[in-house]
Order: structure tokens, then C-alpha cells, then sequence
């Protein structure tokens, strides 16, 4: 074992600010960042988490926030025309009025109903699924028990987070557009912080009158009969349609979703500021406190310069020990964050932590103890070998 380790272990208490201020750095921006990235999969969870193999939209969308997506009914037959497709679904959507009639009178007319403080109406977003078993809309993570429920005529399911805005929860009965609804599943992992959202059947869908019967339609679903091919089957998809739509494979339609978010300048700027805030703080506390602790060993390193140890080694000593600081940082603000997640879904709010984040960020954060390391370097000029004659 390395001395500069043997240091940080049997002295950890010395080292454990520079590892909080680390953490603490880590925590601010990995926290931030997950959240909006996965305000953006909430957004885009019914897709992310739809059997799809392949979403075919127009050729100039960017992600599913990024230009419209929706394409001709026409192209439907067309992609059936790759030997690989065995399922192809539009993505219907729609929005409508929704209220709450928990003590709701409905022969009453909306002025008398608001003077007697009646749940006001709120727009909401729909989405559809197709309730065929095993259909490519239905996400991976619904149960069969809520798939046989939307089945049902005239039923939805809502986000948790959506619940209280709503006024509803499991069992009652709402009015969309005017027409009675119930409400027969409860969702988690779907939130949207725009406006509420509610998941229907395309039965149901057509039954209040919004089926989308028109000449375009939303981004297209599709299932293979082999999944590992997706992305080779996306290429011939794209070859196929001749420049009239782009086929993207799951993931790579996520990645783009995920990239999109960053294209909003309000974002970048915020976590652009905690990036700088955070940096600030962990080289200033980090700094200050690998100074103090090699201020205290400072007998320790003028022994080893009384043994004929170079100045040259001591700062590689330094430098090894900032090294590690750093690395204890990283995995004390990945554990932090990770509590974090946990507490936020308790509370139905999603915090990603992309692979790549945490490679940055950790990055980050040893590039940050290295600096600091490299800046206390001066307090090795006191580590004279007579002041051990005092």
C-alpha cells in the first residue's frame, strides 16, 4: 500500500471536509442534472418503455421534443413492407377538459359550480394504448390487471403526481370533455410537470370522439420479430422511405430525448451555474483543507527529507493523496445522490443518473482534488529537516 493511502486511512479524519466539500459538489450538480433529465422521461416514458423496437417519425424531428414527429397514414402499409415487421401502431394523442363530480351537482352550470367551490376543470394531455395482449403500445411496465381495466369502455389511468391536481383517486368517477370517465389505475414513473396526463384505451379514445381518423398521424410503433436486429432493420427502414421519414431505434430516440433537454438555453444556464458553484466551492474547501493536513504532517515530511527523500517524491506523495481524496469523493456524492433518488421517488419525482453523467461528473470531481492538491504544493517549503532540531 502506498504511503500517500496509508495516510488518507489512518488519518481519514483529517481529510473527511475535503471529501464532504467533494461530495457535496458532486451532489449539486448530479442532482440537478437528473432532475431535469428525468423531467424529460416522464415526458417520453410511454415510448422509452413501449416494446417498440423501432418509432418511425418525419425526417426533420430531432426527439419527440424536437419538431413535430407525427407522418402519414400512408406509410403504415409501407413499413409492413420490411419482412422483420410484424406490428405497426400509431402513437394517437389528444387533450381534453377534466373535472373531478365528487360533489358535483350536473344539472348545475359551471358558474354555480364554482361558487360552490366544485373542482375546477383542468386541461389535460391523453395518451392512447391498444389493448390487444401484447400490443407494441402497451409499456413493458404495465400489468395485465391495468391493461384488462383500460380495456373497459370509458376508463382511464393517471400519474400519481397528477392525483391531487386532479382531484381523483382510484375508483372515482371525472368528467372528460363532458363525458364520464373512471378512473381504474393508478401510474408511477409517468409524471409530467407541464400539465396532467391521462392514459385511455384508442377505444375509449374513439368513443369520446377524438380518435385521430385524419390523413396524419402520430409517430408510428413498431415490433420485429427479431428485437436484435433493431438497429440494422432501422437502416433498411430508412432506406425504404426514400427520405420520407426517419426510423429510429428505442434507445436512440431516448439519447436524443434525453439530449434534447439541454437544448432549452434556461437549462444549460442553470446547470452551467451550478457547475461554476459547485467547482468554486470544492476547490476553495478541498484546497484549504489538504493545506491544514499537510500542514500537520509537516514534522512527518521534513523526516522524510532528513532521510534523503526528494522534494520531487513528496509532491508525488501530495499529489497520490489527492488523487484518492478524490476518488472517496466521487463514490461519497454517487451514494449521496443515490439517497437522494430514493427519496425523491418516494415522492414521484424521477432523478436519472445516466452512466455517462456519472463518468463526467467523477471526472470532475478527481480533476477538482487534483488542482487542489496541486495548489497546497507550497506547504512542502516548510517541511525543513533542522526544524526538527526545535
Amino acid at each position: 500500500m502506498s504511503l500517500a493511502l496509508s495516510t488518507l486511512l489512518f488519518e481519514w479524519r483529517r481529510y473527511m471536509a475535503a471529501v464532504m466539500a467533494l461530495a457535496l459538489s458532486g451532489l449539486l450538480v448530479l442532482a440537478m442534472t437528473g432532475v431535469f433529465i428525468g423531467i424529460g422521461k416522464g415526458f417520453t416514458a410511454i415510448i422509452e418503455r413501449s416494446s417498440a423496437d423501432v418509432i418511425i417519425m418525419q425526417p426533420g424531428a430531432t426527439s419527440l421534443m424536437g419538431g413535430p414527429s407525427g407522418v402519414p397514414r400512408r406509410f403504415i402499409p409501407l413499413a409492413y413492407n420490411h419482412p422483420q415487421v410484424v406490428e405497426v401502431q400509431p402513437l394517437d394523442g389528444a387533450g381534453g377538459s377534466f373535472q373531478s363530480v365528487k360533489n358535483v351537482d350536473p344539472t348545475m352550470s359551471q358558474a354555480d359550480r364554482a361558487k360552490q367551490g366544485a373542482p375546477r376543470q383542468r386541461f389535460v394531455q391523453t395518451s392512447i394504448i391498444d389493448t390487444t395482449p401484447g400490443s407494441v403500445t402497451i409499456p413493458t411496465d404495465y400489468s395485465q390487471e391495468l391493461v384488462d381495466a383500460l380495456r373497459q369502455p370509458y376508463t382511464v389511468a393517471i400519474d400519481e403526481t397528477a392525483l391531487p391536481q386532479l382531484g381523483v383517486k382510484l375508483g372515482d368517477k371525472a368528467l372528460y370533455n363532458g363525458q364520464t370517465v373512471t378512473v381504474v389505475g393508478i401510474l408511477r414513473g409517468y409524471p409530467n410537470m407541464m400539465q396532467p396526463t391521462v392514459v385511455m384505451s384508442r377505444d375509449t379514445l374513439r368513443m369520446v370522439g377524438q380518435a385521430d381518423t385524419g390523413p396524419r398521424v402520430g409517430p408510428l410503433m413498431i415490433k420485429l420479430r427479431d428485437p436484435a436486429a433493431a438497429q440494422t432493420v432501422a437502416a433498411e427502414l430508412n432506406e425504404i422511405g426514400k427520405g420520407q421519414w426517419k426510423a429510429w431505434t428505442r434507445q436512440e430516440l431516448a439519447d436524443a430525448n434525453a439530449g434534447a433537454m439541454f437544448d432549452e438555453g434556461i437549462l444549460v444556464i442553470i446547470i452551467g451555474g451550478c457547475v461554476v458553484l459547485g467547482t468554486i466551492i470544492g476547490i476553495a474547501i478541498t484546497w484549504q483543507t489538504l493545506r491544514g493536513a499537510i500542514m500537520a504532517n509537516i514534522k512527518e515530511f521534513a523526516s522524510l527529507r532528513a532521510l534523503g527523500v526528494g522534494m520531487g517524491s513528496l509532491n508525488r506523495i501530495v499529489m497520490e493523496l489527492s488523487f484518492w481524496v478524490g476518488c472517496v469523493g466521487v463514490a461519497a456524492a454517487i451514494l449521496l445522490t443515490w439517497l437522494v433518488s430514493l427519496l425523491a421517488k418516494a415522492g414521484a419525482v424521477i432523478i436519472a443518473l445516466p452512466f455517462m453523467l456519472l463518468v463526467v461528473v467523477g471526472g470532475g470531481l478527481i480533476l477538482i482534488a487534483v488542482i487542489s492538491g496541486a495548489l497546497s504544493l507550497g506547504i512542502l517549503k516548510n517541511s525543513q529537516p533542522a526544524d526538527l532540531l526545535r
